[in-house]
């Protein structure tokens, strides 16, 4: 008796997964996934940064990138600064942003969607409510102050 090389039946060719469930489900499938990794490692980033907390310096143009999406934010961010403690209204601010036509309720929203960057990105906020005025916390008055004193010349002179 003589073996044959040859099989007597065809290797059936399995499907792939794609195959099985359709292309497009499946890569929704694999982005879902993806997408869980990537909020996971977020998530540790958070955590390792929420203990090192204290050891970083940050900077006004980090908090800056973060929380402003354009010029309109930064310019709230600079005259709730200049208010100092007792902050300002939202009308006062929107009157001061005349030229980029905000209207009182925007600049609220606007202010709410960068304390939420910010809480997200360092569990801190950059703007607080006292009472109807908006004005910036402690976290934020340090990093403006510490930027305003690197940007300043000494008046004093040596010689």
């Amino acid at each position: 008796m003589e073996s044959t090389e040859n099989p007597v039946q065809k290797q059936k060719k399995k499907r792939s997964q794609s195959e099985k469930i359709g292309r497009l489900k499946y890569n929704q499938q694999l982005l879902k996934r993806t997408l869980a990794e990537v909020e996971e490692v977020k998530l540790m980033l958070r955590t390792i940064f929420a203990g090192l907390k204290g050891s970083f310096n940050f900077e006004q143009s980090l908090i800056e990138r973060i929380a402003c999406k354009d010029e309109v934010d930064r310019e709230i961010l600079q005259f709730l600064f200049e208010a100092g403690s007792p902050g300002l209204l939202p009308k006062d601010l929107a009157a001061k942003l005349e030229r980029f036509k905000v209207m009182r309720h925007q600049v609220s929203r606007r202010i709410i969607r960068m304390n939420k960057r910010i809480q997200k990105e360092f569990g801190e906020q950059v703007v607080e409510k006292r009472g109807w005025h908006w004005a910036l916390t402690g976290f934020a008055v340090e990093i403006w102050r510490a930027t305003g004193k690197d940007e300043q010349p000494s008046a004093t002179c040596h010689y």
